[in-house]
This record gives structure tokens, C-alpha cells and sequence, in this order.
């Protein structure tokens, strides 16, 4: 395979992830706006999302592993498809019970972006590994800039249109569902195979057999706990930061808003350029090793933060390490699997990222409400210290592919 054909390949696999978290996206601003018409208390509402994260930490290992065995081509397609039917479903909803039966459908189905990140581990030679998976990170980035954005305003449109009730949403859920179909036609028609072997052992292992064999493998096992605390540390943060800055710097849901956009600018910037200059002068170790510290840093900065100047320092360190730390660690973990298990190996990945933002708002809303407005930043940057402590107890043995002499 040649270079430019796998270029070409990698930017095709990185159009398909783009639309489908623009597709996630769109959904985040008019989900709270929809159940609240249903009926739905805020625990509800929580639970919708988490419904989501949850069907992701019990079924990206399973379309990992039948990706290992029928080919990465056929899983993405099939899921493509599935998410325009539970896309439609959403948009069809007229009750919190379908509501839940749409939320759960795209979570099952969108479990397969790990199928999507064995797909650029098939394609990458080792030394571009990483650079590789920081494309995933780009994708997820621009994905949830765009996509909120796009949502509410289809949701505004959708208004100007039509007075009926929840027809703003279901205009904003049908255009998803377009956007997946087209989706789903540009991959039948540009996305072509990755896996040279498939495994003909895959399909015989158990979903839960499968995630403890990798959690206890060496190296691989700790850096799963590694993304798994980082996911935790990130999400607990996301849930509270709102109702942090709303009490001390008195904003509102649109100056949030912003706040989070900038940080997923830093991370688009970081993996999308950072990354891909200091991995051939770093290698995986040290990137990863900086990535988690000042991830941590800027999760408890943002505790000690008196004014605006040191919670911008704290947004922006906290984006760095996100963003320099995921792709090494994909890349790392992936660069540890032999090829006919990278499906596989990124399922149990994601389901350990999926476990960290199922349980991450809940703690994080515990300890905001029964301990104090900051002791979920403190909570989330021990969190992501820890897994700090880990990589260096592992570090001789993260790989160095990357790292160029």
C-alpha cells in the first residue's frame, strides 16, 4: 500500500468519524430541551445521557472483536446505517420512553468507533501509529465545536418553520439522520478494507472474558486505566463547570458554551499539530508523561482559580494535556497489540473511556452538592495525577516508535 493511498485512506476515515460526532453533537443542545417537554426531571435528563456512555462501555468491545473477524468495512457500514434509523427514531420520539429507546440505539451503534480506531492502526506504519490517533482526537474535537452549534441552530430554523410542539427537534433530528445517510453512502462508495487477516479466534471470546484479558496484560492493561481515569477526571469536570463558573464568575450556558469551544480549539490544535511535531522528536513516553501532568494541573488549577486570567491559563493547560496525551496512549496501546487484535484492543479502550464518563458526572454532582463548588476539580486532577503515578511506574516499557533518531 502506498503512502498516498493510506493518506487518502486516513483522510477518508477521518471524514466518516467528523460526521458522526457532528452528528453526536447536535444532539447534545436539543436533548435537554426535548425531555424537559416530556416530562423529564433532571435525573432523567442525566440518565439519557449516561444511557448513551453506557451502551458504549458494554458493546465497543463487541463490534471490536467482530470487526477483528469479518473486517473493519462491514462493521462501520452497518453501524452507519444504524444510526440513521435510531436518529430517526429520536426525531420521531413523542414520549421519554422512545426518547430512551432512540439514546440507546445510537449509543449500541456508535460503540464502533473503536472499530473506526483499529481501522487507522491497520493502515498506520508503526512510527506514524500515534500521529495517526491523534486524527481520531481532531475529529472528536471539531465534532463537538461544530456540532452543538449546528444543533441549536436547526433547532432556531426548525422554530422559524413550524410553531408545532417538538417540531424544532425533530427538524434538527431528521437533518442527522441525513447526515448520517450521506455518511453511510460516502463510506460504501470511498471506504474500502483495512484488516489483511482476520482472526479467526475473535468471535470466539466473551465480551467480559476479552476486557479482563486486556485489563490484565502488562503495559496494555495500565495504560487502559490510565485513559480510563483520564475520561473520568475530564467528564466529572464537565459536569460541574457550568454550575462553578455560573456561582463564582456568574456566566451563563452561552459563556460556557464558549469556554468549552476554546477548549476544543486547543485540542483540535494540539492533535491536529502539536502532536504530530513532537512525536518524532519525544516518542510516546514523553508526551504521554507531559500530557497526563498537565492535564492534571489544569483539572486542579481550576480549583484555585481567582479570576478569569487563571482559569484561562487552567482551560488551556488542561486542552494541552488532553490533547498530547490520548493520541500517545492510543498509539501506545495499539503499538503493544498484535494486528489481528486491534479491533479488539480498541473496543476494551473505548468501553474503559465509556465506564469513565458513566460514573465521571456522578461524582463529580455528589461532590458538588455535599462537599464544596471546587472538590470535583480537586477530585478530577488527584484522578488525573494518579494515572500520572502509573505511567511512571510503567514507562521503560511504553513504546518509542514515533521518536525518529
Amino acid at each position: 500500500m502506498t503512502e498516498t493511498s493510506n493518506k487518502s485512506r486516513l483522510a477518508i476515515i477521518f471524514f466518516t468519524v467528523f460526521l458522526y460526532l457532528v452528528g453526536f453533537g447536535v444532539v447534545i443542545p436539543i436533548l435537554p430541551i426535548l425531555s424537559r417537554n416530556f416530562g423529564a426531571t433532571a435525573v432523567q435528563t442525566g440518565l439519557l445521557l449516561s444511557v448513551y456512555s453506557l451502551m458504549q462501555f458494554l458493546f465497543a468491545p463487541f463490534w471490536g472483536k467482530l470487526s477483528d473477524r469479518y473486517g473493519r468495512r462491514p462493521i462501520l457500514l452497518l453501524c452507519l446505517l444504524g444510526e440513521v434509523f435510531s436518529y430517526i427514531l429520536f426525531a420521531q420520539a413523542r414520549s421519554l420512553e422512545w426518547l430512551f429507546v432512540a439514546r440507546i440505539l445510537a449509543g449500541f451503534f456508535g460503540a464502533s468507533i473503536s472499530t473506526a480506531s483499529a481501522y487507522i492502526s491497520d493502515i498506520t506504519p508503526k512510527h506514524e501509529r500515534s500521529k495517526g490517533m491523534a486524527l481520531i482526537g481532531v475529529a472528536f474535537g471539531l465534532g463537538f465545536v461544530v456540532g452543538p452549534a449546528l444543533g441549536g441552530g436547526l433547532a432556531v430554523w426548525g422554530a422559524s418553520i413550524n410553531s408545532e410542539p417538538h417540531f424544532d427537534t425533530s427538524f434538527a433530528a431528521y437533518w442527522v439522520a441525513g447526515l448520517c445517510l450521506a455518511n453511510f453512502l460516502f463510506g460504501i462508495k470511498f471506504l474500502t478494507e483495512s484488516l489483511s487477516e482476520t482472526s479467526e479466534s475473535a468471535a470466539k471470546k466473551k465480551r467480559f472474558s476479552i476486557m479482563w484479558h486486556y485489563l490484565n496484560a502488562k503495559t496494555i492493561g495500565p495504560l487502559m486505566a490510565v485513559f480510563m481515569l483520564s475520561s473520568l477526571a475530564m467528564s466529572s469536570m464537565e459536569a460541574t463547570l457550568i454550575l462553578f463558573m455560573g456561582e463564582k464568575f456568574h456566566w451563563d450556558v452561552k459563556q460556557v458554551s464558549f469556554g468549552f469551544a476554546y477548549i476544543g480549539v486547543i485540542m483540535i490544535f494540539t492533535q491536529g499539530f502539536l502532536v504530530r511535531r513532537l512525536l518524532p522528536k519525544w516518542g510516546e513516553r514523553k508526551v504521554l508523561r507531559l500530557g497526563v501532568l498537565l492535564l492534571a494541573l489544569g483539572l486542579g488549577g481550576i480549583a484555585i482559580s481567582g479570576n478569569m486570567a487563571a482559569m484561562g491559563i487552567t482551560m488551556t493547560l488542561l486542552a494541552l494535556g488532553n490533547g498530547l496525551a490520548n493520541p500517545a496512549n492510543l498509539g501506545s496501546i495499539s503499538l503493544l497489540t498484535s494486528s489481528q487484535e486491534q479491533g479488539a484492543t480498541m473496543g476494551v479502550t473505548q468501553s474503559m473511556a465509556s465506564l469513565g464518563r458513566i460514573v465521571g458526572p456522578l461524582i463529580g454532582g455528589l461532590l458538588y452538592q455535599h462537599i464544596s463548588i471546587t472538590s470535583p476539580f480537586w477530585a478530577s486532577g488527584i484522578l488525573a495525577f494518579t494515572g500520572f503515578i502509573v505511567i511512571m511506574m510503567i514507562y521503560k516499557s511504553i513504546p518509542e516508535h514515533a521518536r525518529q533518531a
